[in-house]
């Protein structure tokens, strides 16, 4: 298959890189700075805040495997669009909310825009229109939306700081309408506009067929390498929530000054990129499977982690730390993607990755909580002892699972163990 991707590629990526970064930003990324002046405003807990939070989580999981389906049988354009609709009508409730059941209705909006509008969406977006050329297009669009809490929190924050966090809310709303939704209209392509497939053959205009998406319908290997993919996705992205929450509590409680954490923290978002930028010149360059990245992608929490058990908070120690983990966070949300389709293939992907994320996103939702009361209770050594024990969970998950034999790059999913 040649590597020729259609002259739109660029324009693409460039677009889904802009959309998903207000994406995130607008979805996600509002609770760190929101939560507080939320809760004051409407005389209720931070907790009761990201418990909306959660809901949106759980319905986003449940939406996911519909969406992708969707977008296996005809593509990602007016499913992304639409999602801009559902996330500025989401974010409007928001900022109109006046009680408890008006927040958590807005989070229950926002949930069904997520599924919609961020990355399982826009993935299964590029694998439509790329197939297994997909790869690079998916490392494109997190190299530009890794930037969204850099730009995303200082914008809610300035904005909430003079004008209220519900003037927050009705910026990022304005910002789907204006900015987003023109974005995924003209330059995501619908499949009756395609002129030409990655490997130069004809138009793209069927859906992929699905069925083998379905796990019951899936060969034994298959349902094995579905269950290990599903463990991966579960286990780092309740790491990944936990640091978000905790990392600079994590770091603070084992013993750095004030100053040392929320430096070490702010290395977070450039280690992504940083990552992601190697993960992206390397794969290019070498062309080895995704697996491996996938591995040394999640050891380096682990790594990391021992680093702190050993010399606590010490500068070098958080700041590694904070490091490995962002780098090995960086490289796992690309393998998330690029997993899937190297080992079952382009069809029926959205559908798949709807179902391997299904667990992910309970353990996200979970894992702010859970991982602060191991904190506050039992202290740091065991909390990182459970967030890295969780990590090498991940890895053996990877370790069983074996890259596909040459026959699925050519179009047929057989798996290798």
């Amino acid at each position: 298959m040649s590597d020729r991707k259609p002259p739109s590629c660029l324009r693409q990526v460039l677009a889904l890189g802009c959309t998903q970064t207000l994406a995130w930003a607008s979805s996600t990324y509002l609770p760190a700075i929101l939560a507080q002046p939320i809760a004051r405003d409407l005389d209720i807990s931070r907790s009761t805040v990201f418990g909306a939070f959660s809901v949106s989580l759980v319905v986003m999981a449940l939406a996911g495997p519909a969406v992708g389906r969707t977008i296996d049988r005809n593509g990602g354009r007016s499913m992304l669009a639409s999602s801009n609709l559902v996330l500025a009508a989401g974010l409007v409730l928001l900022g109109l909310a006046s009680n408890v059941a008006l927040l958590f209705a807005a989070w229950c909006v926002l949930g069904l825009g997520m599924a919609m509008g961020l990355y399982d969406a826009a993935f299964a977006t590029l694998v439509r229109l790329h197939a297994h050329a997909a790869r690079e297009p998916i490392t494109g669009i997190t190299l530009i939306a890794g930037f969204a809490s850099t730009v995303g929190w200082p914008l809610t924050a300035y904005v909430a700081e003079h004008f209220g966090w519900r003037a927050s809310a009705f910026v990022w709303a304005a910002m789907h309408l204006c900015v987003a939704l023109p974005l995924n209209l003209s330059c995501i392509p619908s499949f009756s506009l395609s002129t030409q497939r990655p490997d130069g053959a004809a138009p793209n205009t069927q859906p992929a067929p699905d069925t083998s998406s379905d796990p019951q319908c899936m060969r034994r290997h298959e349902r094995r390498a579905f269950l290990l993919l599903a463990l991966f996705a579960a286990f780092t992205s309740f790491v990944t929530s936990a640091m978000a929450a905790h990392l600079p509590g994590l770091l603070l409680a084992a013993g750095a000054s004030g100053v040392t954490a929320l430096t070490a923290s702010t290395l977070l978002g450039p280690a992504q990129v940083a990552a992601r930028v190697l993960e992206f010149m390397a794969a290019r360059r070498y062309r080895f499977h995704p697996l491996l990245s996938a591995r040394i992608a999640t050891a380096l929490h682990p790594i990391g982690g021992l680093a702190v058990g050993i010399f606590g908070g010490l500068p070098l120690a958080a700041s590694g730390f904070a490091l490995l983990h962002g780098a090995g966070n960086g490289m796992i949300t690309i393998a998330k993607g690029t997993l899937p389709l190297a080992v079952f293939g382009p069809g029926g992907y959205g559908f798949r990755q709807g179902l391997l994320n299904a667990l992910a996103r309970g353990m996200q939702a979970i894992a702010p909580f859970v991982f602060g009361l191991v904190l506050d209770v039992y202290g740091v050594r065991l909390a990182i002892g459970v967030s890295a024990g969780l990590s090498l969970l991940a890895l053996s998950a990877l370790l069983a699972l074996h890259k596909e034999s040459d026959d699925s790059l050519s179009g047929k999913t057989a798996i290798v163990y």
